[in-house]
C-alpha cells in the first residue's frame, strides 16, 4: 500500500471515530430543596421590598460542557461562568418592579459541599440577599431517532435537519434567603435549526447547543418577570 493510501485510510478512520460529548445534566429544582410536610408547611415569606436578588446557576454533580465546568461536590453543583447571563440582562433584571439591585454568586462565596439549596442560601445572604434566584439549564440531543443522555458520545456528521435536534429548557425558582419559602418558578424552551451541516465538528456542534441554551434563558428572563411581578404584587406592601 502506497503511503498515499495509508494516509487517506488513516484519515477516513479518524473522521469516523470523532464524536461530540453532550454536556452535564440538569438538576431537578424540587430535589435541593426537600423539605418534610410539616416543614414546608411551616416556611413563610420575609418580605423585604424593594429586594436584592442574588443569582445562581445549579447544575447536576460535576457538570461539565465544552465552555464551562460547574463548583462543589454533592447533589448538585454550581456553574460560576457566566456564559448565560449577560450584564445587559442582570441590568433588565435590576429594573424590575421592588428590584434593590442584582448580585450572581460567584465562587468564592460558595462552600465546598453543596448538600441543599439551605447552602445557596448561605452564599446570597452574604451579600445581603432578600431572594434566591436559581436556574439551571436542561438540554437534550436527538440523533436519527436516538436520545443522547448528559456527557454521551455522539458521532459527527452530517445529519438531515428532521432527523437532528437539539433543545434546551431552562428553569427558574424564586426563594427567601432567610426562610426558604418558595415564592414562585419559570420555565422557558428553545429549540436549535439549521442543523443539516453543523454535525462534521464539535465546535459547530457545540455552537448550536450554545445557541439553543442561550435562546432558552432569554426567553426565560420575561417569564421571570412576569412570575416576579406577581410576587411584588403580592407581597411589597
Amino acid at each position: 500500500m502506497s503511503l498515499r493510501n495509508l494516509l487517506f485510510g488513516l484519515v477516513i478512520l479518524c473522521s469516523g471515530c470523532a464524536s461530540y460529548v453532550t454536556p452535564g445534566g440538569s438538576v431537578n429544582l424540587a430535589d435541593i430543596n426537600r423539605a418534610d410536610i410539616a416543614e414546608a408547611a411551616s416556611r413563610k415569606p420575609s418580605p423585604n421590598f424593594p429586594s436584592r436578588l442574588a443569582v445562581a446557576r445549579v447544575q447536576a454533580p460535576q457538570y461539565k460542557s465544552y465552555t464551562s465546568t460547574s463548583y462543589g461536590s454533592g447533589p448538585f453543583s454550581v456553574v460560576t461562568t457566566q456564559e448565560l447571563l449577560t450584564e445587559d440582562q442582570i441590568e433588565s433584571i435590576s429594573k424590575w418592579p421592588s428590584v434593590a439591585g442584582v448580585a450572581p454568586i460567584n465562587r468564592l462565596l460558595l462552600p465546598p459541599s453543596l448538600n441543599s439549596l439551605d447552602d445557596l442560601r448561605v452564599s446570597a445572604a452574604q451579600v445581603q440577599a432578600d431572594v434566591l434566584l436559581i436556574y439551571t439549564i436542561d438540554t437534550s440531543f436527538r440523533v436519527q431517532g436516538r436520545t443522547y443522555a448528559p456527557l454521551s458520545p455522539l458521532s459527527l456528521g452530517i445529519v438531515p435537519d428532521r432527523d437532528a435536534h437539539i433543545t434546551s429548557t431552562a428553569s427558574a425558582l424564586f426563594t427567601d434567603v432567610r426562610t426558604g419559602f418558595v415564592y414562585g418558578l419559570s420555565e422557558a424552551t428553545a429549540n436549535a435549526t439549521g442543523l443539516t451541516n453543523v454535525w462534521g465538528s464539535t465546535d459547530t456542534v457545540d455552537r448550536k447547543r450554545l445557541e439553543a441554551e442561550r435562546e432558552a434563558f432569554a426567553l426565560l428572563i420575561p417569564q421571570m418577570e412576569k412570575t416576579w411581578a406577581g410576587i411584588a404584587k403580592q407581597y411589597a406592601k
